[in-house]
């Protein structure tokens, strides 16, 4: 379980704490760099080259791993990376060090969703202990409230302490190193004046404040391990309650700048009723089935641990601050999936937090990397840290469906209302020089007279030959999609549609389809029998589900063909291997086609799982939790609830038969 806020999260085990399970302390701003390589010619970020590759008869500079420089190329990679900022549990004295989780008796814990907070007791030493644990909605501190009569005597604790960052791709549960082979590698070091504490921790260049602030009407003391590790223990003595409020930050905090761990919780409820009170709700409870009551349980879950992990000032990482995956980094390809859903749930500034905030900020390294490559307007990366620098990689690299993101999220808040010129503002110059660049990439072959996607390229699903991939049929109808969304907002602000993105839109390579079905790319072999053609992200049917029935008449695109591609898409995937925020990208699309029981078997698939806190969970081959699925469903559950452009009203039926739904507050989606 975890409290937070959206940029900050305090993960605890039984105790409410992090005594026995070193759950993460993450935050937006805990960024660690690796010291750089010291071997000639790979000392520094400017010595990175990249790869050349041939792209339709020249040379193409693309940002991916050289053989020649393994080293700058893996510090690229691997840094910066997000950082455990650490660990609070408690102590129960230097003669019990042996205590476990075994040793507590009559354990209860409960997480409020109304007010985030997590209350836990149990019992050591035959005595009751209960903790409140909460997190300021507005800072990066916790508040933490102790009742026991193991205070008033000594006997319980809290310790303070702090990891190693580890160089693991996916540091998952936890997060860090903790044991004595790193104690020398970083330091920490503790001032006290008063009731308050404040500990800095030094790891290379990095450099971060705790500061710890308590009340008891007793006595306590804070000290340093004497053995050489980063474990500080508060003592407290002669009462039986203990109010702790810690604050982690990047920079040093002055004077008494944090409420205590009572106005905390207070601050805490006070958010948390509004959230939960402001924007849309839906109830199917009143269905009285199992199928239900799980999906309901999923979706209060998923609207709680989404406000607590995805709404920062950067978009999330897929782990949100739970752990680390992919060195903490985010991946602009999924920023649909974490923060879409607020739009159609009627909480659209959950998005604006951080979008367009993150894609204003990377327009200028967006054009750098567009420049480099001999295109035009602005090329978004992918697996991005807070500077916009997207990591070496060859699916980094030549992934290209992160591209017309913009232009979805400009669209869907231009519907939502407010200033529209504030919109345009915001929206136009990125929409612009995003088009700029998909009718540059997009590539005029003479001899069939229309534009081709590719080669090289990978399609959504990432496990295509990039130099065989070609015209894949998302790719062709999301950049159909967005270059008409751009061409649209050129016309809202009385300026006229650049020529190239029109006749890109007209000449647009048709979709692919072979044997009455939509095949993943123009030309792939035996597509429907090699494994490879169905397995990983079936996107081929997101053409219609997650976007609009395509309109533009050089897709061709047809219903009829698009429900045969449906049909074996059910019957053929391997849906074993799937990604969480494919099953709502298949709800999505059977909730267009009019089956309402395909679109909820979709969501309760057995193959996509979310644990007994309804945290989603990351199947074979991604850690847990994995937060695009959580943003998937509430995407799929808001467009069932408040429906989309042409599903013909209140008539159309988007819940299947014998389910009692109510929704209230829903927007529709495209």
């Amino acid at each position: 379980m975890q409290v937070g806020n959206g940029d900050f999260a305090f993960g605890v085990d039984v105790t409410g704490l992090q005594t026995f399970m070193p759950y993460g302390i993450l935050s937006s701003w805990g960024w660690h760099n690796f010291s750089l390589p010291t071997a000639p010619g790979q000392t520094s970020v400017t010595d990175f080259t990249g790869l050349d590759w041939w792209v339709h008869g020249r040379l193409v500079n693309y940002n991916q791993p050289n053989p020649a420089e393994p080293l700058i190329s893996n510090w690229l990679i691997q840094n910066p990376q997000r950082i455990n900022l650490g660990r609070i549990g408690f102590s129960f004295g230097p003669s019990q060090t042996s205590i476990t989780e075994k040793d507590l008796t009559n354990i209860t814990q409960t997480l409020d969703l109304y007010s985030g907070t997590i209350t836990s007791t149990f019992s050591i030493f035959n005595s009751k202990v209960t903790v409140v644990t909460t997190a300021d909605p507005e800072a990066d501190i916790v508040g933490i409230q102790v009742e026991s009569e193991l205070l008033k005597s000594g006997k319980l604790g809290v310790f303070f302490d702090y990891p190693y960052p580890d160089v693991n791709k996916f540091d998952a549960p936890f997060v860090g190193v903790w044991n004595s082979s790193t104690w020398s590698k970083h330091t920490t070091s503790l001032q006290t004046r008063g009731s308050k504490a404040v500990i800095t921790h030094d790891i290379d260049a990095t450099r971060y404040w705790t500061t710890i602030q308590w009340e008891s009407d007793g006595e306590a003391l804070i000290e340093g391990s004497k053995n050489g590790s980063h474990r500080y223990i508060l003592s407290p003595s002669g009462s039986s309650k203990l109010d702790l409020s810690v604050n982690y930050s990047p920079t040093p905090t002055r004077g008494n700048d944090m409420n205590d761990a009572s106005s905390i919780a207070e601050t805490s409820s006070k958010w948390w009723k509004s959230y939960w009170e402001t924007g849309a709700f839906i109830d199917l409870t009143g269905s009285k089935n199992t199928s239900a009551i799980e999906l309901q349980r999923r979706i209060v879950t998923s609207q709680y641990h989404l406000a607590l992990n995805a709404h920062a000032s950067d978009p999330p990482q897929e782990s949100g601050l739970v752990n680390i995956g992919w060195y903490g980094k985010f991946h602009l390809e999924m920023v649909p999936w974490h923060l879409l859903h607020w739009h159609l749930w009627s909480k659209s500034s959950f998005i604006q937090k951080s979008v367009p905030g993150v894609y204003t900020r990377f327009l200028k390294s967006s054009k750098e990397r567009a420049a480099k490559m001999g295109y035009k307007g602005a090329r978004w990366g992918k697996m991005s840290d807070p500077t916009g620098r997207s990591a070496p990689g060859e699916i980094n690299s030549l992934l290209i469906w992160q591209q017309p993101h913009v232009m979805l999220f400009a669209e869907m808040e231009w519907r939502n209302g407010g200033d529209k010129g504030e919109v345009l503002g915001k929206w136009a110059n990125i929409l612009d020089e995003s088009a700029e660049f998909m009718a540059d990439f997009a590539w005029w072959n003479s001899t069939t007279g229309r534009y081709d996607l590719g080669p090289p390229m990978y399609p959504v699903s990432e496990n295509t030959n990039p130099n065989a991939t070609l015209n894949p049929t998302f790719e062709l109808a999301y950049w159909s999609f967005g270059l008409q969304i751009a061409s649209q907002w050129r016309t809202r602000q009385n300026f006229p549609v650049p020529e190239k993105w029109t006749h890109v839109l007209q000449h647009l390579a048709p979709l692919p389809v072979k044997n009455g079905t939509y095949d993943l790319y123009e030309g792939i072999p035996n597509m429907w029998i090699d494994p490879i053609s169905v397995t990983d992200h079936p996107a081929l049917l997101g053409i219609f589900g997650l976007l609009p029935a395509p309109t533009n008449a050089a897709l061709n695109f047809n219903l009829t063909i698009l429900q045969s591609t449906a049909e074996r898409v059910s019957q053929t995937w391997d849906f074993k291997n799937l990604f969480g925020w494919d099953f709502p990208m298949l709800a999505m699309n059977a909730a267009r086609m009019g089956d309402s029981e395909k679109a909820v078997g979709y969501l309760l698939d057995p193959e996509w799982n979310f644990d007994d806190i309804g945290m989603p969970v990351g199947g074979p081959r991604v850690a847990t939790p994995y937060f695009p699925s959580s943003g998937g469903l509430l995407w799929a559950v808001g467009m069932m609830g408040g429906g989309w452009d042409g599903d013909g009203g209140k008539g159309v039926k988007r819940w299947p038969g014998g389910w009692t739904v109510e929704c209230e507050g829903f927007r529709s989606a495209l």
